[in-house]
């Protein structure tokens, strides 16, 4: 089908100065003109037209558009406002080719079909939409290979800065990310990174807090849940699970510890598994609360109550947590608030390319609600602190 160029028109309602400069000037002709009933026609208005009108430098209309701070305000005002008056629109490939800035933050999440990947992507949305920016978000469904192939792509002009969530693929690009010096930070991520800025949440003090909760209620054979054996977080949870076993003289079990992926279907399967223990634990500390709603369905199938008969903790306190039956006990993430932060950091690097690398960690809550009771067997009132009904508790 044949392009048409089209010719915008729009009613001017802009101070008659402006409209003076808008027929100023005998090469402008050609291209602006004021119409009868008091429009402006342009026909494919450039920032030079733009300039004219407002009365101001074409390079301060590309600091306009390209959202520079020390812009006065009414400055500001006047240029959008003759971008208003000719139809202009900042064509963000032209400007990323020129050098300029393209306005557009790039987002890669393996998927948006969990509530934590929601909760972080709402915040970085957010975040990004206040700054006058927008957001590019690139689905990876957990494939490696892919994350690796949307960062060149988006690296190379697409857009002024990249978020990741949760990375995979991260030894596969991180370095070229380095020597061209594109800013980009890291969510969620545990590992060893050097060089890298990232937004992580407490992961292991989470842990020994929600480890500590069941001890104090009196469970000493506590089975654990891992998440992704390849992901930091994982780790960072196992090693607060055991911190807090250490500390309580508890000893470390090796059956009561069963590899999961953090998803519903593997964390039904790990709780049978714990549950056909011959000494089966009293309570299961699961690495997300996705893989914690898995034990409560393997529970019921049991006809095991919780928590008269098995306590259940998660990770993550997604919205659902609070509306399953019981409520779950979990150790909340500040899931938006990773995502606003990373995204003002990125901004941060924006403006000073120098600018120190940083970590920034993020405290998480333990969340009480009706998941989590005293052990069967176990007399008289917790050992510790273990914090109010849909609550914070200790840590």
């Amino acid at each position: 089908m044949p392009c048409k160029r089209l010719q915008p028109r729009f009613r001017s309602g802009y101070p008659p100065a402006m409209m003076d400069r808008a027929r100023s000037g005998a090469g402008d002709r050609a291209r602006v003109a004021a119409t009868g009933d008091g429009r402006i026609r342009v026909a494919r208005p450039t920032i030079f037209d733009v300039a004219r009108v407002a009365g101001v430098s074409s390079s301060t209309v590309s600091r306009v558009v390209n959202g520079h701070p020390q812009i006065r305000d009414t400055t500001r005002q006047r240029v959008q406002a003759a971008m208003v008056s000719l139809g202009y629109v900042a064509h963000v490939s032209a400007r990323a080719l020129a050098g300029g800035r393209s306005g557009v933050v790039g987002l890669l999440a393996q998927g948006v079909d969990s509530a934590f990947f929601l909760g972080v992507i709402q915040g970085v949305d957010q975040q990004v939409s206040g700054a006058g920016l927008d957001l590019m978000l690139c689905t990876t469904h957990d494939r490696r290979e892919k994350e690796a192939e949307y960062v060149a792509r988006l690296s190379h002009g697409m857009v002024e800065g990249l978020l990741i969530i949760l990375p995979r693929g991260l030894p596969d690009y991180v370095e070229q990310l380095r020597a061209s010096q594109f800013p980009f930070v890291l969510i969620d991520h545990d590992d060893d990174a050097p060089g890298c800025n990232v937004v992580n949440a407490a992961d292991r003090p989470g842990a020994a807090a929600a480890t500590d909760h069941l001890l104090a209620l009196g469970h000493r054979r506590i089975g654990f849940i891992t998440g992704t054996l390849n992901m930091g977080s994982t780790h960072q949870r196992l090693g607060g699970y055991r911190d807090a076993l250490v500390a309580a003289g508890v000893p470390l079990v090796g059956e009561l510890v069963v590899q999961g992926d953090f998803l519903e279907p593997r964390g039904y399967e790990a709780t049978r598994e714990l549950l056909a223990l011959t000494d089966r634990p009293t309570g299961i500390f699961a690495s997300s609360d996705a893989a914690a709603f898995g034990v409560l369905r393997a529970a019921r199938e049991a006809g095991l109550r919780v928590p008269e008969d098995l306590s259940v903790v998660g990770f993550d306190d997604v919205p659902e947590a609070s509306y399953v039956d019981p409520a779950l006990t979990t150790v909340r993430q500040p899931l938006r608030d990773m995502g606003r932060s990373a995204v003002r950091r990125l901004l941060e690097l924006l403006a000073d390319p120098d600018a120190p690398v940083e970590r920034i960690v993020l405290a998480t809550t333990l969340m009480v609600r009706g998941s989590t009771g005293r052990a069967p067997g176990a007399d008289g009132e917790p050992d510790g602190p273990t914090g109010g009904r849909d609550g914070p508790g200790s840590g």
